[in-house]
């Protein structure tokens, strides 16, 4: 669906420790940059790293970045491992009745404030 999504970050280290736990649930392995993480899937690359025009990074209002999960546990293993590792809750996991088909998913800001989610089309009562 996508080539590639990157995303600014004014702290590398951050970010990384961030990212690794968040990612790492979700099965993909993050790669070091000089300037900060890729992590690589079949469908396309994310990639969090310092903006390349030397400007600070900053969050966009309105933005959110969708990660697919595989399951209900793996959405909220994703939730509690971005709150232990720098992340802020910005909706905890559960069922979204504004998302098509009332889908399980959950909300957290990154440490520079970028809004990501992790969304499961796993359907049926939680178990």
């Amino acid at each position: 669906m996508f080539n590639h999504i990157f995303v600014g970050t004014n702290d590398i280290d951050a970010a990384r420790k961030f990212y690794d736990a968040t990612m790492g649930v979700l099965g993909y392995g993050g790669h070091p940059l000089p300037h900060g993480t890729v992590y690589p899937s079949e469908s396309g690359s994310f990639i969090v790293a310092k903006p390349a025009n030397g400007e600070a990074a900053t969050c966009m209002n309105g933005f959110t970045l969708g990660f697919k999960a595989k399951s209900y546990a793996e959405v909220d293993a994703w939730h509690a491992a971005g709150l232990a590792n720098g992340g802020t809750d910005a909706g905890e996991p559960g069922f979204r009745a504004q998302s098509p088909g009332n889908m399980y998913g959950a909300y957290l800001r990154d440490p520079d404030g970028h809004k990501i989610c992790a969304f499961t089309a796993n359907v049926g009562p939680k178990e």
